[in-house]
């Protein structure tokens, strides 16, 4: 490869720059690095959900624009939300 030199003379010889050989497991873990996660499709929407999952209680609310808010409580706090929710829509 040639180069011009700095001061403005005559073209010049410069070494040629090589890249380390990568192999193995270091070459497969670059890799990986680098790859673009999977595009998985958004499974959100659905119905409004409350399951009893273990002692607690777990709410999946559906959203506008996709997506839900999930929301676990104790068997109390579902009591307490339920009785607000009534006093509220009367």
């Amino acid at each position: 490869m040639y180069a011009p030199r700095s001061d403005g003379g005559e073209w010049h010889r410069i070494p040629a720059v090589r890249a380390p050989q990568r192999t193995g497991a270091l070459d497969e873990k670059i890799r990986r690095e680098h790859e673009m996660a999977a595009m998985k499709p958004r499974t959100g929407d659905g119905p409004l959900e409350v399951t009893k999952e273990g002692r607690g209680i777990v709410m999946r609310v559906p959203l506008e624009g996709g997506g839900r808010l999930v929301v676990e409580m104790t068997p109390e706090e579902a009591s307490d939300l339920g009785d607000a929710l009534k006093a509220a829509t009367g």
